[in-house]
């Protein structure tokens, strides 16, 4: 009768050649560039370049004049800000894709307690990620540009340049979608035993001085969009120290529980 084999011995003999392994990192990102240009092709059919930019100008519109519309200063901004908000809004539409082939490129090298967690925390944090971006789009440019057009004088025309516009919001984007991973963080330093829980704790206070200090420095010099990035970090830190304990549990494996 053979024996199981043990988890240490799991993965022995799964090594592959360093060729093999770029091989299969040229695939891997094939693929991303197959899922993004997918993409390209459906967003360019419909909404299309700009029913995009009419979609992310809609929180400023708002708050301009009826008649008014963003310019375009640059010659060539027509053409490449709508390319590239295009672009932009492909790599976010299969961005869980990108992540999996990511995932599935290392997944041969991690034991199968550490899979059963791993792609469920990559679509977590795909998920975050979105809902960060959509956070920035129907709640905080809308207070943002409410709150900086409320300052505006009357003898003067507010009328950005769209190219302008679009580099703002992009970097709120990231920004925000960036922020939104503090509970996937602060679970992976649980996991990997890099600190405990007890220390996330103690360090609550400390950790909010420094969500005001991020919100300042990536955020405009607004309060609105900097309590709107701040407390949601603060919200999240507490959310990922209350998962960090559970994650803990069920990504141990077979033979701690064991001994546990």
């Amino acid at each position: 009768m053979s024996e199981t084999p043990s988890q240490d011995d799991e993965l022995a003999g799964t090594e592959q050649p360093f060729v093999q392994h770029l091989m299969e990192l040229r695939d891997r990102l094939l693929y991303c560039i197959y899922g993004v240009a997918v993409a390209l092709i459906v967003l360019a059919i419909w909404p299309g370049p700009n029913g995009l930019i009419d979609f992310i100008a809609q929180p400023i519109r708002a708050h301009m004049p009826p008649d008014a519309k963003l310019i375009a200063v640059g010659v060539f901004t027509p053409f490449f800000v709508p390319l590239k908000v295009l672009m932009l809004v492909a790599v976010l539409a299969v961005l869980p894709w990108i992540i999996y082939q990511l995932w599935a490129f290392v997944a041969p090298g991690l034991y199968s307690h550490e899979k059963k967690f791993a792609l469920p925390l990559i679509l977590f944090g795909s998920l975050l990620a979105y809902v960060g971006i959509a956070f920035v789009q129907f709640f905080v440019l809308d207070k943002m540009f409410g709150f900086i057009q409320g300052f505006t004088p009357t003898s003067v025309a507010a009328t950005p340049d769209i190219a302008s516009y679009v580099e703002s919001i992009l970097s709120l984007y990231l920004a925000f979608g960036m922020a939104f991973q503090v509970p996937i963080v602060v679970m992976l330093l649980v996991r990997f035993g890099i600190v405990e829980i007890d220390k996330l704790k103690a360090f609550r206070g400390y950790f909010i001085v420094v969500a005001f200090v991020i919100a300042a420095v990536v955020t405009p010099p607004d309060v609105i969009s900097q309590l709107a990035l701040a407390i949601p970090m603060c919200v999240l830190y507490e959310v990922g120290i209350l998962g960090a304990g559970w994650f803990l549990r069920v990504s141990k494996a077979p033979e701690d529980s064991e001994e546990a």
